[in-house]
C-alpha cells in the first residue's frame, strides 16, 4: 500500500492550478521519475477540473486510485494511491490537510498562487506520514 502524491489546487473560474504537491516517486526507475511525476501533476489537475464543488470522488487511472475532494469555496486536494490504498484513510487525509492549509494560506494567494510562491510545507510530511510501511 503506497501514497504517491498529494496535491492542494484551487478550482478557480477559469480553471484548476496546482498550488502546492508532495510526490514520492522512489519506487520508480530512476529515468521515470520526471515523467511518473508529470503524468500525477496532469491527472490531479484534470480530475479536480472535472469535480463539482462540494464533492468526493475516487476514480481509477491506470494502475492508480485518485482520490478527490473539492470543498465548495474552490479548494481541492487530490492523492493518488494504489489501489489497495484505504479510500476512508485518504478522505481523512485530505480533510485534514485542506483545513491546516485554509487556515495558513490566505485566500488571496489561492488566485494567484504556485507551488512556487505558496509558502506551505507540511506535504511532505503528511505524505511520509501516512505511507504505510511494508516490514
Amino acid at each position: 500500500m503506497r501514497l504517491y502524491s498529494l496535491s492542494v489546487l484551487y478550482k478557480g473560474d477559469l480553471k484548476v492550478h496546482l498550488l502546492k504537491a508532495a510526490y514520492d516517486v522512489s519506487t520508480f526507475n530512476f529515468f521515470q521519475r520526471s515523467s511518473v511525476q508529470e503524468f500525477m501533476t496532469f491527472t490531479s489537475q484534470l480530475i479536480a477540473e472535472r469535480s463539482p464543488l462540494g464533492s468526493r470522488a475516487s476514480v481509477k487511472e491506470q494502475e492508480y486510485l485518485c482520490h478527490v475532494y473539492v470543498r465548495n469555496d474552490g479548494l481541492a486536494g487530490v492523492v493518488i494511491a494504489d489501489n489497495e490504498y484505504p479510500q476512508r484513510v485518504c478522505f481523512t487525509l485530505l480533510d485534514k490537510v485542506l483545513d491546516e492549509f485554509s487556515r495558513q494560506v490566505s485566500k488571496m494567494d489561492w488566485l494567484s498562487g504556485s507551488p512556487a510562491t505558496i509558502s506551505y510545507s507540511a506535504l511532505d510530511g503528511y505524505l511520509s506520514k501516512y505511507q504505510v510501511q511494508t516490514p
